[in-house]
């Protein structure tokens, strides 16, 4: 069970780290910083967001248990 809760605690992180990333890169295309080091030049985070919610509004009530269902699975790591 010590393996399975170190392995738990590095996927929190490893999400934590992805989260924080894609805030960076929001913030970096709002301020017109443009491409940070780490993203290719013609990747437009905001745009790839934007996608994503496009994508699960226009599945209706599915969409909204998928939001629910990550919601849930984030808020319980």
């Amino acid at each position: 069970m010590e393996i399975i809760d170190t392995v738990k605690g590095w996927v929190g992180k490893l999400a934590e780290l992805g989260v924080s990333l894609l805030a960076l890169g929001i913030i970096a295309e709002l301020m017109g910083v443009g491409a940070l080091p780490f993203m290719p030049g013609d990747m437009s985070v905001i745009a790839n967001v934007s996608g994503v919610i496009d994508s699960l509004g226009s599945s209706g009530l599915v969409g909204l248990l998928a939001v629910w269902v990550l919601w849930m699975i984030w808020k319980n790591k």
